[in-house]
């Protein structure tokens, strides 16, 4: 067998991951809501642009 038959390519693997479940949140109805990368991301920018807005208030 050749070896690109017996494991996943890189780029599979890693496109595998990035859809992967991150974990869960437990909405107001009971509902597991899964956390996603995209999810992850969008609070990152949102905290770098509150951080920003933070900042200029104090000058």
């Amino acid at each position: 067998m050749h070896r690109e038959q017996q494991q996943p390519s890189r780029q599979h693997t890693v496109r595998q991951l990035r859809h992967q479940q991150l974990g869960a949140i437990i909405d107001a109805q009971g509902r597991e809501i899964p956390i996603t990368e995209r999810m992850i991301l969008q609070a990152c920018r949102q905290l770098e642009q509150d951080a920003k807005s933070f900042r200029r208030r104090l000058r």
